[in-house]
């Protein structure tokens, strides 16, 4: 991890704005910013998103290319720069997120980081480019990339199977390796 500048995210996203947008493209879609949490403490960082902001609104970036897909949104990595708050250990809800819940620096650091990279790919800050990870799993943004009733992860899909109906296999549960989706 390296700390950055709201330059430096800027300059790197402009670096990336043909693989972001050829990438997204290929599926469909604009280059789209995801906002996560990591459920973790104020400090602690994870490699699986672009951009880290710590409890104090500092950034750190886990990578130099900003079209790196990274494993952070089931099913919508590709084409998109994923941005998390270092906070939330311990959560139990919306209501009662720990004792380490966002920030006013975090919250303060995020817009920020919102704007200048929408800025730096052309991206117009609304629900079809710009969403947390709940709105994404919800499918606010219409893409139904996954069945919203899939479990707690998401990591089942389901699907229609070619059985006749009525049968057993008529709908069954597959897999899906999202490491580069």
């Amino acid at each position: 991890m390296r700390e950055v500048t709201l330059e430096e995210i800027k300059s790197l996203a402009r670096e990336a704005y043909w693989d972001l947008w050829n990438g997204a493209r290929s599926m469909g879609r604009d280059v789209k910013l995801y906002i996560h949490w990591t459920g973790g403490r104020y400090n602690q960082t994870f490699g699986d998103y672009h951009i880290n902001i710590t409890g104090e609104g500092r950034c750190f970036i886990s990578t130099d290319n900003f079209a790196e897909v990274k494993n952070a949104t089931y099913m919508r990595n590709t084409g998109s720069v994923a941005i998390t708050l270092c906070c939330t250990l311990d959560a139990i809800g919306p209501d009662n997120l720990g004792p380490y819940p966002p920030t006013e620096a975090q919250i303060n650091a995020v817009s920020q980081v919102v704007c200048v990279l929408a800025d730096a790919l052309d991206l117009t800050i609304d629900i079809d480019r710009v969403m947390t990870h709940a709105e994404a799993a919800d499918n606010l943004d219409g893409l139904y990339t996954h069945d919203v009733n899939a479990g707690t992860f998401g990591y089942y899909v389901k699907v229609k199977n070619p059985a006749p109906a009525g049968s057993k296999l008529e709908e069954m549960p597959i897999i899906i390796d999202t490491t580069n989706y």
